[in-house]
């Protein structure tokens, strides 16, 4: 009787160094290409965006938009109109949500908004503010200190798909006790129903707390300043960048911001070793929330 022939499954070939830095190094060539076609032909400027974060939001584009390549992807993107737009929503998008952090818009109401409330009227920006969290979560708080008639708010971002998202005012939740848990946890002393309407999971801001409230497109890597303004909410935003455009935007922030003005970060920021941080005072213990002295 023949013996059965035994096949004994060897692991597949590691790829050799050589031929996985050839792979990489095509890739590099094809990410800056993308980028340089992008900035021609539609003047959004990602090359000095932080390159884990490119890499990332590109590779999921490409699974996206079903490109084998990053020169496919680019193809899409200059032909395909709203392939592009679908990126630009892409590399702004944040984790954002209402009210995140509670302890840290808590800070922003005691720090900020105390001092905020000795000027006849206040100019807030929210640069690259995506889908507009930060935004209504600051515009609630204001509401509840009865300081929003005597503020304006300026929120930007460079990706019309996510102005028009956060124009609406409506967001999901994953549940409703949670977010007014942390509307409480903020220092809120009311009612997350005297600002918003809630129905299938979705939560409403009512239309009237807007009337001063401004969407606006603008890019922090190629764009000026847009005011002066007594506050800047930027929480994640220098993260996304390297620390070319880091500087860039820092100067851009400092050029924005009155005397005694407030910049608040997010709590992995800092201001310390950047070009600036002597003209500016940390004024809580445990969050980023800094204001300008000179």
């Amino acid at each position: 009787m023949a013996q059965p022939v035994i096949i004994e499954e060897r692991p597949a070939a590691t790829p050799p160094a050589a031929d996985r830095n050839h792979t990489d190094e095509l890739a590099s060539i094809e990410l800056s290409l993308l980028l340089d076609a992008v900035l021609r032909w539609r003047g959004y400027d990602f090359r000095d965006y932080s390159a884990a974060m490119l890499k990332r939001r590109v590779a999921e584009r490409m699974r996206a938009e079903n490109a084998e390549t990053i020169s496919g992807l680019q193809e899409r993107f200059l032909h395909d109109e709203d392939a592009l737009r679908r990126f630009v929503f892409a590399m702004s998008a944040n984790t954002n949500r209402l009210f995140r952090a509670p302890e840290y818009f808590r800070a922003i109401r005691q720090r900020v908004i105390t001092f905020l409330r000795t000027y006849s009227f206040a100019r807030i920006w929210f640069p690259a503010c995506s889908t507009g969290e930060d935004v209504y979560t600051v515009l609630a708080i204001l509401f509840e200190e009865d300081l929003l008639d005597r503020c304006m708010l300026y929120a930007t971002d460079l990706s019309d798909l996510a102005l028009a998202q956060a124009r609406e005012g409506v967001f999901e939740i994953n549940s409703y006790e949670e977010f007014s848990n942390d509307y409480l946890l903020s220092g809120g002393r009311k009612s997350v129903s005297d600002f918003s309407e809630y129905a299938d999971g979705k939560v409403k801001f009512n239309e009237s707390l807007t009337h001063n409230l401004i969407f606006a497109t603008h890019g922090l890597a190629t764009d000026a300043s847009l005011n002066e303004f007594h506050a800047i909410v930027a929480r994640g935003v220098l993260p996304q960048f390297n620390k070319t455009l880091q500087y860039r935007v820092h100067n851009l922030f400092l050029q924005s911001l009155s005397r005694f003005g407030f910049i608040c970060l997010s709590s992995a920021e800092s201001l310390h070793s950047t070009p600036h941080e002597g003209a500016f005072k940390k004024v809580d213990d445990v969050f980023p929330i800094y204001r300008r002295m000179r």
